[in-house]
């Protein structure tokens, strides 16, 4: 009977551990959403997994992409912010333009003729 006593003390303990952080009431919040789900999900496992915030493995290839995307995403803010100071400045000089559109057209048509260019064929020498 001092066994079961025992073993029944030590359950009593872990449960109010689990009740003080807080993992009784998470679990019960998933399991209570699970119930109410109107279409239950085919794993009731990663249903729970989902919401308990563990849905995959932290890997060391995903945080490293996570840097990558927080890098790329201020370099895209630099180029907008850039882009916005540049088309200010475009803006300051307006026969600037007229003077850029004749240059791409002409870059346009040389390019085109450039392309349309063919060599003289060598004529072959009859020996």
């Amino acid at each position: 009977m001092a066994h079961y006593k025992a073993a029944d003390s030590k359950r009593e303990q872990f449960r109010r551990y689990l009740e003080k952080s807080g993992v009784l009431d998470t679990l019960t919040k998933v399991l209570v959403a699970l119930y109410e789900e109107p279409e239950k999900p085919n794993s009731a496992l990663d249903f729970l997994k989902h919401h308990l915030g563990a849905a995959t493995p932290e890997n060391p290839e995903i945080e490293l992409l996570r840097l990558e995307l927080a890098e790329m995403k201020e370099k895209y803010e630099a180029i907008v912010e850039e882009n916005k100071k540049l088309k200010a400045k475009v803006l300051c000089y307006p026969g600037l333009c007229a003077v850029v559109q004749s240059c791409l057209t002409a870059a346009l048509t040389s390019q085109a003729q450039l392309a349309q260019y063919e060599p003289p064929q060598e004529e072959k020498r009859a020996e």
